[in-house]
């Protein structure tokens, strides 16, 4: 592998300005006052500020109570505000709606262990291939400190339903990564859903528009985050199971 297609930031600067594309990184937020400032203070002080590989931050601020929009504006983010129920498919949307990045970097708020791989790791292939439109974050993702436990929705609903039901993009480990990276050009022809089927109606959509080559993924090592209980994990696995169903043409799960 090259130094680019690892994600090495000399080689990937000198790539991004010879394209001459700009890149967008967007975060939904929700209540992250714990994570986001140091998530956005290390983007804008190592890839916008020392490499120029990045040339904004855009937070979409859903609803937060605890300070998460004035914490990343401090720490250097445009921030805009989303009115109206929370859902983090919404925040996606309007974040990439303010953003203006040909490419465009999607981040979720909570990870504890960020680096600039989380960023350069999704961009390298979007830089070497004009042929992917979507990078899917891929990663090690322990709960509670033990390794292999963590993505219960993912490893117990999603991946099975997709070898299933789009048995050609069972090769992505993680569809349902808030890690992603993505083409103006594709985005602009999606409708985001609204809530916590976004990550996986965006794969299936892209897959669908664009083929299974046009996806690919990328190592982000391991991911630490925040672990939700059962109950909000329900919700979330609803939401999915949804997506999959309809994109499938089973139609709308009973309630």
């Amino acid at each position: 592998m090259t130094s680019l297609e690892t994600g090495g930031l000399p080689a990937l600067a000198r790539a991004k300005h010879s394209a001459g594309v700009t890149v967008s990184v967007c975060i939904p937020a929700r209540d992250e006052a714990a994570t986001v400032a140091g998530l956005v203070r290390e983007v804008m002080e190592t890839l916008v500020r020392d490499w120029g590989l990045v040339d904004e931050v855009v937070v979409a601020d859903d609803g937060s109570t605890d300070g998460t929009g004035a914490l990343a504006a401090d720490a250097g983010a445009r921030v805009v505000r989303r009115v109206g129920p929370p859902g983090k498919g919404g925040a996606m949307a309007l974040a990439g709606a303010a953003s203006t990045g040909e490419l465009v970097v999607f981040l979720d708020a909570d990870v504890r262990n960020f680096g600039p791989l989380f960023v350069t790791g999704l961009l390298a292939p979007l830089l070497t291939d004009p042929a992917v439109m979507l990078v899917k974050g891929a990663y090690r993702r322990p709960l509670h400190g033990v390794a292999g436990e963590g993505g219960r929705v993912t490893e117990l609903l999603a991946r099975p339903l997709i070898e299933r039901l789009f048995p050609e993009l069972a090769f992505v480990t993680q569809p349902l990564a808030g890690e992603a990276a993505i083409r103006r050009c594709a985005l602009d022809r999606l409708v985001l859903e609204p809530g916590y089927g976004v990550e996986i109606g965006m794969l299936l959509d892209v897959g669908r528009r664009f083929g299974p080559g046009a996806v690919t993924q990328a190592d982000l090592g391991e991911r630490v985050h925040r672990n939700r209980p059962i109950r909000e994990l329900a919700a979330q696995a609803r939401e999915v199971l949804a997506v999959i169903l309809e994109r499938a043409g089973v139609g709308p799960t009973p309630r």
